[in-house]
């Protein structure tokens, strides 16, 4: 999905949370959470969740070096470990100031595929911030994977009015219609979008609209001369939303290949890469 569309900004929110009234509670943890920070911003992860615990150990009581670990954590797929130390947060504080940590929390749920538990998280940040709800794209997503189309059906409705030039938005609605009641009730449903500049998003909305073909994504998706890392993008873009235009059409053989392809050739780090992760890991469950 488009950044500008994310709602909450995750980390803003950790870090203002971070920076709250509970920092005057700090005393000898405060120092060890700031180098905890800087050693992450140099990528030295494992230093920085190891000072974190460090903190932890030296006050027990100290909600903000859980939930600095709990995002390191995260930010080194150690889901499990990351849901403990934001569970620790926000059972002891489950206030509007930890709605940041609900909404990454949620996230991960949807990660490990645990798809209630993840909107129960997501439903809960729409509770605790005013005029949530429709930014709340990455809930959408995990309607579609727990089969609750009609509300994944209305939370991309309720996206378009914030975020109106995303054809992901688009194409997930037409997901969850073409699941409700036909791929043609779909594509006569199909958002219209104008201007995605990403390539080769465009391509994508027209092919799911029936006014272009498989191969003009692929052929799209090699044009221009970007870098490596953005030819990589724009292949992994191509390759999930063919998987997911097939899935819909019901042709399963091509589904996984595409699909495959986005999650291991042209794997991407952000969250449609945790997309098709999961997708990948559910295909290959039901091939068993």
């Amino acid at each position: 999905m488009l950044l500008i569309a994310r709602g909450l900004v995750l980390v803003g929110l950790l870090a203002a949370w971070l920076g709250s009234s509970r920092a005057a509670e700090l005393v000898t943890g405060e120092e060890l959470l700031k180098k905890a920070e800087a050693a992450a911003e140099k990528g030295n992860r494992a230093e920085a969740i190891a000072m974190c615990t460090q903190a932890i150990l030296s006050e027990p009581r100290n909600l903000n070096a859980y939930a600095l670990r709990g995002r390191f954590y995260s930010e080194a797929r150690q889901d499990t470990k990351a849901i403990a130390d934001f569970d620790v947060v926000i059972k002891k504080d489950p206030s509007p100031g930890t709605a940041g940590l609900f909404q990454l929390r949620g996230w991960l749920k949807f990660r490990l595929g645990k798809f209630e538990e993840s909107i129960a998280d997501f439903d809960r940040v729409v509770a605790l911030v005013k005029n949530e709800e429709p930014r709340q794209w990455q809930r959408g997503i995990v309607y579609y994977y727990a089969k609750r189309y009609a509300e994944g059906r209305k939370q991309f409705e309720l996206h378009q009015t914030v975020n109106p030039s995303d054809v992901e938005n688009a194409v997930w609605h037409y997901l969850c219609v073409a699941r409700l009641e036909s791929v043609e009730k779909a594509r006569a449903a199909l958002i219209p979008i104008a201007a995605d500049s990403r390539v080769p998003m465009m391509k994508v909305h027209e092919l799911f609209a029936g006014k272009a073909k498989p191969e003009d994504v692929l052929k799209e998706a090699e044009s221009g001369a970007p870098n490596i890392s953005e030819r990589n993008r724009q292949r992994f873009y191509a390759h999930l939303y063919l998987g997911l235009y097939y899935e819909a059409a019901g042709d399963l053989l091509k589904t996984r290949e595409h699909i495959y392809k986005a999650a291991t050739d042209f794997t991407s780090d952000q969250y449609m890469g945790d997309v098709a992760r999961v997708h990948a890991k559910l295909l290959k469950e039901q091939a068993k």
